[in-house]
């Protein structure tokens, strides 16, 4: 039995692409593995808070050596980094903006990049401390085209950052899911949606 970590990322609803592959997707999943639990948190209807001042304080300070309003600033990041250390897989949903992450995404992996907590600094250098046998699905919507070859790639900071931070805190086993070209119009958009369902398919058969 496996315990599934499911985000979405985009504020939109029923128009969302990233939202709706990611929703085919878990529910493929819970219906050829039963066994699995599957914790849902919607960053893009309901953002966590951006790192302050206070937090910062907060992660830098020992517990013990925390003040009452130091231990209330970073107990949401607490609470984020335990529910993400406590799940086997990571699913998400994220749509590209600028190029990049959503903002609310960012939001959140600035909640659960911890010194000490998921990852630590030695002698040898960074050492992401979350099990490496855990793997991550990135279900990504993009207007455009940015794979590897063709003449926009270069412009593709999504993945590149998703695999670097995800590697950092120790996540290596990492796979990507693109829609792209939505924007390229109706023929190119039908052919990418049928390329990411069929990934999608593969995915619960074979993940």
């Amino acid at each position: 039995m496996a315990n599934i970590l499911h985000i979405d990322t985009s504020p939109r609803g029923e128009r969302s692409i990233s939202r709706q592959l990611s929703y085919e997707l878990i529910t493929s999943w819970k219906d050829t593995h039963l066994n699995d639990t599957v914790t849902y948190r919607d960053l893009g209807h309901h953002p966590v808070p951006h790192v302050d001042e206070s937090w910062i304080a907060a992660a830098f300070t020992p517990p013990d050596n925390r003040t009452p309003e130091l231990t209330e600033a970073i107990k949401l990041s607490d609470s984020l980094i335990d529910e993400f250390l406590a799940a086997d897989r990571y699913i998400l949903g994220v749509p590209m903006y600028n190029f990049s992450i959503p903002s609310k995404l960012k939001a959140y992996i600035d909640q659960i990049v911890r010194v000490g907590r998921t990852f630590a600094v030695t002698d040898n250098g960074y050492q992401g401390l979350v099990d490496s046998s855990k793997k991550v699905l990135v279900i990504t919507s993009r207007g455009g085209s940015y794979r590897p070859g063709t003449p926009e790639a270069a412009y593709d900071y999504q993945e590149p950052y998703l695999r670097a931070i995800f590697g950092y805190m120790g996540l290596t086993d990492v796979t990507f899911i693109h829609a792209d070209n939505l924007n390229a119009g109706d023929d190119s958009r039908a052919k990418s949606l049928a390329a990411a369902k069929e990934a999608i398919a593969q995915a619960v058969a074979n993940w």
